[in-house]
C-alpha cells in the first residue's frame, strides 16, 4: 500500500536509548537459538526448562509458531490452556472491576495467580518435573509454575499496540469479546489486566536471561523491524544507563473526530490521514522506548523504565508521593482546521480516589504552541449561572434535537501563542477549534467526563460516551468568570534574568501539584534536576540540544516541539542552541512536582505567585 508524501520536518518520530556496549539486539531464528544453547548449558544432563512468559496481548499463535520453527525438537506447552481459570469465573472475580459503565471501572489489586487454578497449576508443575525431552513453557503466567527455569524469556508488549491490535479485532486475554465496543476492551484491559500484568512482569524483570519484543511480532507499530531480543543483562543495564543522561519516549498519533492538521504540516505526518486529534509525546504509561544497538532496536514499554527505575528516573521525594508512576505528562491536542474538543470536567481527588480507586487526579493546563486569530479556550462558568439549569440543559442536549448553549454558561477566552492555562480538576472546560495545544497535565488521562460533545459521533460511528452524573458531582460552581479571571488569567511572573536568559512561572494554579517554569534565551540556559524529574518541551526555536557541564552524557538533540524527559539523577544540565540554528531566539516549558526541590522556595509564596498565564 502506497502512502501519501509527508512533509519535511525534524521532529523525531523514533527516538532510541542506547543499548550498553558490546550488546547487540538478535534477529530471526538465532534469538530463539540463543535461548536454546543457554538454557542447554544450564540444564547439564537433564532436559532443559525454558519459559517464555508474555505480556496479555502478545499474538501467542504466531510466537508458537516462530518458536516452533526455530526449535522444532522442542515441546511447546500453552501454560493458559492447561491451567487458566474458565474466562466465565475470571469475569466474575473482576466483575466489580470493570462495572456496567462503557469507559470506567475500578483499579484492580488482583495477581496474576487469581487468574489460574492452583491445582491445575502443580499438576503440570509435576508434568515438567518429570519431562523427558527439552521443554518450552509459553504464555502470560509461564512463570507461575516454573519458578526455576534454566532460561527465562519475556515478551513485552506496549499498550498502545495493544490498543492497535484491538482495534483491528484482537479481543481482550482469553475473551471471545473481539467485536465489542473497543471503548469496553480498554477498560478491561486499562483497570484489569495491565495492572495486573505490570505486576507479574515487574517480579520478572531481575530474573529474565532475555527480553523479547512482543510488538514486532504478528504486528507491526510502525517501526520497520523484524522480531528482536536482547539479553536480560541489556534491558536491565538499559534502563539503568537512561536514567543518567536525558532521554525522549517514542511518539504515537492518534485521529480524532475534532482532530486538526497542525501536526501533519509542522511534524511531518502522513497527509492522508484524515487528521490527528492527538500525540502522546510523553506518557510513558502508553509510550515505548526503543532500545538501540546502532543498527537494530526492540521497543518496550517506557513504563519499563519507570517500574525498574523510580528512585533515579523521579528522585527520592517524587517516588515517595507516587510510588512507581510517572505523574506528568505532556501531549499535543491539535484542533487547527479541527473542532472543538467536548466540554469536559475532571474529578476532584477524593471522588476519583472514592470512585475508581486513582490516588491522585488529572490536574491540567493548556500551553499555546500555536493558534489562529479565532481560537478560544473554554475556561469556567459564567457568573450568575443557574446550576440546575445547566444540568438541566446538559442532559436535555442527550438528544439530538437539544443542542447544548455553551456560549450561555461556560466562559470563551481568546487563545493566543504561548498563553498558559490552568484548569485544576473540578474546572469545566475545553480547547476550542484553531489550537495547538501542549498539555501539560497530572498523568491519569481517562477520567475526563464529558458533559457535551457538539452532538458529535465517534470515528466509529458510535456516539461518544458523556458522563453528566459524574460531571455534576465534580463541578465547582464558585469558579466563574471573577474566580477564574483572578486565578487562572494572571501573567506570568518573572523570577529571574540573567543575560539573556529570562526565567517565568507560568503556572500552574495552587491547587495543583505540578509547577511549571518558561525558559526564554539565545545561547543557552542552564538548569539542574534539585532532585526530582524534570519534563521539556522546546516551545519556541528549532534546534538545541541538552549537554552535561561535565561530561557525564552525551549530547541529546532536541527539535521544536519535541519533548523530553530529564531523569532526576542526572542532575545539573544546560540546554543551547546547536551549531545548526537557524532562530535567534529559544523557549522551554519545564515541569516537574512541587515541593521536591529546593527552588521551590524561591520568588513568591504559591498561593500569591502560582496562577495560569496568560502571554
Amino acid at each position: 500500500m502506497t502512502t501519501a508524501p509527508v512533509q519535511k520536518s525534524s521532529y523525531d518520530r523514533y527516538p532510541t536509548v542506547p543499548l550498553p556496549a558490546g550488546e547487540s539486539v538478535i534477529t530471526g531464528a538465532a534469538a530463539w537459538h540463543r535461548v536454546r544453547d543457554l538454557a542447554y548449558e544450564r540444564a547439564e544432563d537433564r532436559p532443559p526448562l525454558i519459559v517464555v512468559d508474555t505480556y496479555p496481548g502478545v499474538d501467542l499463535p504466531e510466537l508458537t509458531r516462530q518458536l516452533a520453527e526455530a526449535w522444532p525438537t522442542a515441546v511447546i506447552i500453552d501454560v493458559e490452556q492447561e491451567a487458566a481459570k474458565p474466562i466465565e469465573e475470571i469475569d466474575a472475580r473482576i466483575a466489580d472491576n470493570l462495572t456496567d459503565d462503557r469507559v470506567f471501572g475500578v483499579m484492580s489489586h488482583l495477581r496474576l495467580n487469581a487468574f489460574y487454578d492452583q491445582e491445575r497449576l502443580a499438576a503440570l508443575a509435576e508434568r515438567l518435573a518429570d519431562r523427558t525431552a527439552a521443554t518450552v513453557l509459553i504464555g502470560w503466567g509461564a512463570a507461575l509454575t516454573a519458578t526455576r527455569p534454566d532460561a527465562l524469556v519475556l515478551v513485552d508488549l506496549a499498550r498502545w499496540e495493544i490498543q492497535q491490535r484491538q482495534r483491528a479485532g484482537a479481543p481482550n486475554w482469553r475473551s471471545a469479546n473481539g467485536a465489542e465496543d473497543n471503548l469496553r476492551k480498554y477498560k478491561r484491559g486499562f483497570f484489569v489486566e495491565w495492572r495486573v500484568a505490570d505486576r507479574h512482569k515487574r517480579d520478572l524483570f531481575a530474573k529474565i536471561d532475555f527480553l523479547l519484543d512482543g510488538n514486532a511480532i504478528g504486528h507491526s507499530s510502525g517501526v520497520v523491524r523484524g522480531p528482536g531480543m536482547i539479553t536480560g543483562d541489556a534491558f536491565r543495564g538499559a534502563l539503568a544507563a537512561a536514567v543518567n543522561a536525558p532521554l525522549r519516549v517514542v511518539p504515537f498519533f492518534d485521529p480524532g473526530v475534532w482532530g486538526g492538521h497542525w501536526m501533519q504540516d509542522k511534524l511531518g505526518l502522513d497527509t492522508e490521514t484524515p487528521n490527528y486529534a492527538w500525540c502522546f509525546d510523553c506518557v510513558p504509561e502508553e509510550n515505548s522506548l526503543l532500545l538501540s544497538d546502532g543498527d537494530h532496536a526492540v521497543e518496550i514499554p517506557a513504563l519499563d523504565l519507570v517500574l525498574t527505575q523510580p528512585r533515579g528516573l523521579l528522585g527520592a521525594k517524587t517516588y515517595a508521593r507516587f510510588g512507581a508512576e510517572f505523574p506528568i505528562r505532556f501531549d499535543f491536542l491539535d484542533t487547527v482546521g479541527g473542532g472543538n474538543l467536548s466540554l469536559q470536567v475532571h474529578p476532584l481527588t477524593d471522588y476519583i480516589t472514592d470512585t475508581f480507586g486513582m490516588h491522585y487526579t488529572q490536574d491540567e493546563s493548556y500551553y499555546l504552541l500555536d493558534a489562529d486569530e479565532d481560537a478560544v479556550v473554554y475556561l469556567g462558568l459564567k457568573s450568575g449561572i443557574d446550576p440546575d439549569a445547566m444540568i438541566a440543559d446538559l442532559r436535555a442536549a442527550q438528544q439530538a434535537d437539544h443542542p447544548f448553549d455553551t456560549e450561555k454558561y461556560v466562559n470563551a477566552f481568546p487563545a493566543r501563542k504561548h498563553d498558559h492555562f490552568s484548569i485544576p480538576a473540578g474546572t469545566v472546560h475545553c480547547s476550542g477549534a484553531n489550537s495547538m495545544v501542549l498539555e501539560i497535565s497530572a498523568t491519569p488521562f481517562i477520567f475526563t467526563f464529558k458533559l457535551w460533545d457538539w452532538g458529535r459521533v465517534g470515528l466509529d460511528g458510535v456516539p461518544r460516551p458523556v458522563h453528566v452524573d459524574h460531571g455534576a458531582a465534580n463541578i465547582q460552581w464558585d469558579r466563574d468568570t471573577e474566580w477564574v479571571t483572578e486565578h487562572l488569567l494572571q501573567g506570568p511572573e518573572e523570577l529571574s534574568r540573567d543575560g539573556d536568559v529570562i526565567e517565568e512561572r507560568t503556572g500552574l494554579h495552587e491547587l495543583e501539584f505540578i509547577e511549571v517554569r518558561r525558559h526564554w534565551f539565545e545561547n543557552h540556559a542552564d538548569h539542574d534536576t534539585d532532585g526530582t524529574v524534570n519534563v521539556l518541551n522546546l516551545v519556541e526555536g528549532d534546534e538545541v540540544e541538552v549537554i552535561s557541564p561535565t561530561g557525564a552524557f552525551a549530547p541529546l538533540r532536541i527539535h521544536y516541539a519535541e519533548t523530553f524527559i530529564i531523569p532526576a539523577a542526572v542532575g545539573p544540565y544546560r540546554i543551547r542552541r546547536t551549531e545548526n540554528s537557524q532562530s535567534t531566539r529559544f523557549a522551554t516549558v519545564k515541569a516537574y512536582v512541587r515541593g521536591t526541590t529546593r527552588t521551590d522556595q524561591e520568588g513568591p509564596a504559591l498561593a500569591a505567585g502560582n496562577k495560569g498565564v496568560r502571554s
